[in-house]
């Protein structure tokens, strides 16, 4: 291990030394936290099976994983970009997209028989982690995918790409939907295919729908993944009285 420019014997390792030489992984060259445990079980790998002796993982000194909360639109930034997609096919990826929320991978991969019209439902196969569920499916959306099955006439896959039969290549969406951002106006405000499932997460709880409800139809495996929307919704805040506002009321009562 390097350490002061000098090169010390693995078996003077000292408890501070360590420690050091994980703080500089984290704090000097600014390494994520799983490079950083990574580092520290592999020293407490060698320390227990290598030289047979006791050791605990300094897990203290993790950087803690950032929490970021993603970029959400408004409906009317969803309708305004709606409003700019001419392309059928576009259009249909981009409504059935917001209306469904389901992931990139999900919609690049959706097979025409996985839309249930009688349930009025999208069967999501093999979702992350390799789990199925079912997702809900929009009445005007359905029609739009009516339009759009006349005009395609995709075989096997929902959207095909450039040889009938295959899907459409992931790439090709998130070209299309930034595209249709720029079109719309709203490249600037750096939002993706993803945002797009975190505004249809957003709003249905906007719109009064249960965690555990909005959980299944994400494909969630923790609720805990779920609950960030509760950040991101505005709804749960416009009706809350400010305690300033509420103590300059009783001052004007008074």
């Amino acid at each position: 291990m390097y350490h002061d420019d000098y090169i010390t014997n693995p078996l003077d390792y000292k408890e501070e030394m360590i420690m050091q030489y994980l703080l500089y992984l984290t704090a000097t060259l600014g390494c994520s936290r799983e490079k950083c445990r990574i580092a520290a079980q592999s020293i407490a790998f060698y320390f227990r099976h290598v030289l047979k002796i006791p050791y605990i993982i300094p897990s203290i000194i993790y950087p803690r994983p950032t929490t970021k909360l993603p970029a959400v639109m408004s409906t009317a930034e969803v309708k305004k970009l709606l409003s700019k997609v001419l392309n059928v096919k576009h259009r249909t990826i981009i409504m059935l997209l917001y209306s469904s929320g389901m992931r990139l991978s999900e919609i690049a991969n959706l097979k025409i028989v996985d839309i249930d019209s009688k349930q009025m439902r999208i069967k999501v196969v093999q979702g992350k982690g390799s789990k199925d569920r079912y997702t809900i499916l929009s009445n005007q959306v359905l029609e739009e995918l009516r339009s759009y099955y006349l005009k395609y006439r995709p075989v096997v896959y929902l959207f095909n790409g450039n040889k009938l039969g295959n899907p459409i290549g992931m790439r090709s969406i998130q070209h299309l939907v930034q595209l249709s951002l720029l079109n719309a106006g709203l490249s600037k405000k750096h939002y993706s295919v993803h945002t797009i499932r975190h505004s249809f997460a957003t709003h249905l709880l906007d719109n009064g729908t249960d965690m555990h409800t909005i959980k299944e139809l994400l494909g969630h495996s923790n609720i805990q993944t779920t609950m960030r929307y509760l950040h991101l919704t505005t709804k749960r805040t416009s009706g809350i009285i400010n305690p300033y506002d509420a103590l300059t009321q009783e001052r004007t009562k008074c």
